[in-house]
């Protein structure tokens, strides 16, 4: 069965960190893994589709893949027929019979999960309205880095909650096992079914939820 990676909480808390365990090994040894480097059947070439205009996250994908022996395939905003002359289905089948890898950074997260049922290879969101997983493991990376763990230290986020990013800290965070505070004003918080996704994996994990009007 084909993994995805289209939400943080598509990782448990063990594959969570065996995910940053490898993170900091490649940190002190950039080329040590070739994941992509085709060997035997193997085929190395990612597409790296941006609908947003990205600066670190294009750089960062697209140096990952070299660095792991891969081809990065970047298709930009209007150089393909995807959602205009050809659906998303048939864009994932076209592309999953030639390349190993989708990283899609799009808007809405409905196209992602039809990519990803369409598809016979991976499918990862760089970026939709509703999540950033890869961003929030680079933030987790960090945290354990300054920290040395994740699990029972309290994370604090503050201002508009009602987007991707505070989404995505409070569904990585409770799956890491981290006490997740969200403070934001009312009509700027996260929609109760995020809330809720984030409660349940939190009674999985050891960690915990609080969505609050008070900053203090």
């Amino acid at each position: 069965m084909t993994r995805h990676f289209l939400v943080d909480t598509d990782l448990s808390q063990s594959e969570q960190n065996e995910v940053l365990d490898l993170a900091l090994e490649l940190k002190k040894a950039p080329y040590s893994a070739s994941t992509y480097a085709g060997e035997g059947t193997g085929r190395k070439t990612v597409a790296v589709i941006f609908d947003k205009t990205s600066t670190r996250t294009r750089v960062s994908f697209a140096t990952g893949i070299a660095d792991l022996g891969g081809v990065p395939l970047i298709i930009g905003s209007g150089e393909s027929q995807l959602g205009h002359k050809e659906s998303i289905t048939d864009t994932a089948r076209v592309l999953e019979r030639m390349v190993s890898t989708i990283v899609w950074r799009t808007y809405a997260q409905a196209g992602l999960e039809e990519m990803a049922a369409a598809s016979s290879v991976p499918v990862i969101n760089a970026l939709s309205d509703d999540y950033h997983p890869c961003q929030l493991l680079a933030d987790l990376l960090t945290i354990r880095e300054h920290k040395g763990k994740l699990a029972g230290l309290t994370m604090a986020y503050f201002g508009d909650a009602a987007n991707n990013m505070a989404n995505s800290y409070l569904l990585a965070g409770v799956t890491a096992g981290m006490h997740v505070r969200i403070a934001g004003p009312e009509g700027y918080l996260p929609e109760q079914r995020i809330v809720d996704a984030a409660n349940k994996r939190a009674v999985e994990t050891g960690g915990s939820v609080l969505i609050t009007t008070d900053p203090a």
